[in-house]
This record gives C-alpha cells, structure tokens and sequence, in this order.
C-alpha cells in the first residue's frame, strides 16, 4: 500500500453546465445501484450519497436488522476504489484500526503495518460496542485525513470517508459514542423499518440469493474526486451562509439544550448544502438546502437538558429532531440573493435554474422555504 504523501485536493474551481451534468448521471447511477439492494429508502440513500460527495463522515444509527451496513456497503461497492471493514467488538484495540509497527527479523528494523483504516471507504460495523479508548482510534484519520503511530504520521489517500453504524445505546454491550467524535460525523441518519411493500419485495428478491453479490461498480475513483470537486465549487451566497450560522448560533442559546451545535457543524452543514444543490442541478445553494439537511446534519451533535427529554430517558434523538424543527420554524428565512453575491465571472445557470433576484429580502417561514424534512 502507498503510505507516501499525498497532494492535497486542489482548490475549488466554477461549476460548469457539463460539470453539473456529469455529477447528475454518476449520482443518479450510483443511487440505483444502491436502490437495488436497499428497498423504500430513497432519502436514507440521497443523504448518504450527499455526504460522500461533500467528503464527510456517516452515521447510521438505528436497530439490529433494518439495513445499516447492507447501506454502507452497497455505497462502498457502487465507486471503484479501496474499501476497508472494521467490526467493532468490545475487545478490538486502537491498533487493530490504525495499524501496528512490526520487528522484521531480516532486515532489524520496525515495519508498519497499515490497518484498516487506510483505504478510500471505511465502513465501521457497530461502532459503539468498542471501547472510547478504540473509538478515539478514528478522532485524528475522521478530522485531519492521517494516522499517527509510534510518533510517524502517515497521510491517508483521498478521498476518504468513514460510514458508521451503529445500535440505538439503550442496547446491551453499547458504549456511548463521545461528543468529541459525534462531532466529526457530517451527518446521521436511521433507516427505519421498511413499509408492507418493500418487505414483501425484499422476501422475493432476496430468496435465493443477496442482491449485495450482483451490484458492481458503477463510478470510478477519478469520477468520484471530479464529483466533489464539482459539489465544492457550488456557489453559497452570504445570505445562505448567515443563515446557517444563524441556525447553528440558535441551538448555543435554546433553553432545551445543554450542548448546541460547533462551528465545525455550521462548516459542514453549508458543505452537505452544496453537494445537494449539485445533485439537484444548480450550481448554488438555496435555504431548502439548509432546512432539509439540518436535522440530518446538526442532530447528532446536539445534547437536550433533562427537562427538555423527560420521560424520554435515553432516547434523545425524537426531543432533539424535534428541537431542530423548532429552531427552523423560528429562524428568519433569507428568500433572495443579490445579482452582485454571485460570481465575478458570469456564472452557470442550468436550464432549470431560475434567475437571481436582484435584491435580498428575509422572511420568516412559510415564505421561500419548505422547513425541514
């Protein structure tokens, strides 16, 4: 494996129409292909592809048998590029993740062996049955792309992305993920039983063989860096970028919550934004943008007060998608963004994208803005 270091990804350049275009069709064929193993769960498989391409970290979080790592791994297997498994048990050790420095006879000196974690997508299998100590092996790969071990840093290939599952923590064997790594995952999702339909589909599809087998790669590993680049370079006007600061500022200071959101959220909730612009065909963001990732994006990180969660006990995440819903309500909604924000050269505008207002205007809700989903 290549442990030299890697250039860093070049810096964000205007959005195209054919740039656009192609991010479109690899995104789409990329969805089907995950559709094909995963049924009735378009929005779970939007937001995962999202995050992937705005070069973030998932978490899937929900009950044993509804899909989680059938998810992490139909997405892993849809892009040509490396892919490393790690099942997390309570006797896993922080090297077991990273690697380890190993003696070789032969030539007297330590040779490093790369663990799991260095490969383009990592998929954690149960990530919370670890021990904090093993859990923290991710912190530094999660936020600076790079392992330390025995005082030698190695830099990990781009792209890389963490997708983790993992158990709702009033299950047995689960350890609370600290907030210092909730923090680090761009966005969390839970797959939730499928409807009538789709189980009755999954019996049928399922009966002879899995459908996980059949799926190949359909996006290779250049596409894929081209992709981000493309979803980095979508244009968030100053509006936009107030209001998510504005949104984020608001769960520090709301009475139901004791922790709220870091500025890291803020950083990746217009990051998510611009990747779902892209997929969208727009080459800017929009504050739907915003409400439909909000919850998604600044949930996890957030910790409600006791009285907020009451008889809820454990099981926080209902209390605080709720409180996000609030604060959305509540935040004034920019519904315009000046002709002049855009940028200096003449940018794309798809056949679809409707023209720039030519002054900026704030509303609150429902004006301009559907809320969250």
């Amino acid at each position: 494996m290549n442990l030299k270091p890697t250039r860093s990804s070049p810096p964000a350049q205007e959005v195209s129409a054919g740039n656009l275009r192609e991010l479109q069709d690899a995104g789409r064929a990329i969805m089907q292909n995950v559709e094909t193993v995963i049924d009735g769960k378009h929005e779970a498989v939007q937001i995962a592809l999202t995050v992937l391409l705005a070069e973030g970290h998932l978490l899937i979080e929900d009950v044993p048998g509804v899909g989680k790592t059938m998810l992490a791994k139909a997405l892993a297997r849809s892009v040509n590029c490396t892919v490393g498994r790690i099942q997390f048990t309570p006797d896993l050790l922080p090297s077991d993740v990273t690697g380890v420095s190993v003696f070789n006879q032969a030539e007297r000196r330590f040779e490093f062996k790369p663990g799991p974690v260095f490969a383009n997508i990592v998929i954690g299998d149960e990530i919370n049955r670890a021990s904090p100590k093993t859990q923290s092996a991710l912190l530094e790969s999660m936020e600076e792309r790079q392992v330390t071990v025995d005082g030698t840093t190695y830099p990990l290939a781009l792209p890389f992305t963490v997708i983790a599952t993992q158990n709702p923590i009033e299950m047995e064997g689960t350890y609370a993920l600290p907030e210092a790594q909730r923090d680090r995952f761009m966005a969390r999702i839970s797959m939730g039983y499928p409807d009538s339909d789709s189980e009755l589909a999954m019996l049928d599809s399922r009966d002879t063989n899995s459908p996980l087998a059949l799926i190949s790669a359909v996006v290779s590993e250049e596409t894929l860096r081209d992709m981000m680049l493309t979803a980095r370079a979508v244009f968030a006007s100053a509006a936009v970028k107030e209001y998510a600061v504005n949104l984020v500022r608001a769960t520090r200071d709301d009475r139901d919550l004791r922790l709220g959101g870091s500025p890291r959220a803020t950083l990746q909730l217009i990051r998510a934004a611009k990747a779902q612009a892209a997929l969208s065909g727009r080459d800017y963001v929009l504050p739907d943008d915003i409400d439909s990732l909000a919850v998604a994006v600044l949930g996890h990180r957030l910790v409600p007060t006791s009285r907020a969660l009451g008889h809820h006990h454990q099981d926080s995440g209902p209390v605080i998608d709720d409180i996000v819903r609030r604060i959305l309500a509540e935040t004034p909604v920019p519904v315009g963004v000046a002709a002049s924000d855009r940028f200096p050269s003449k940018p794309f505008e798809s056949a679809a994208s409707p023209p720039a207002p030519s002054v900026h205007a704030v509303s609150t809700r429902p004006v301009g803005s559907t809320g969250a989903s």
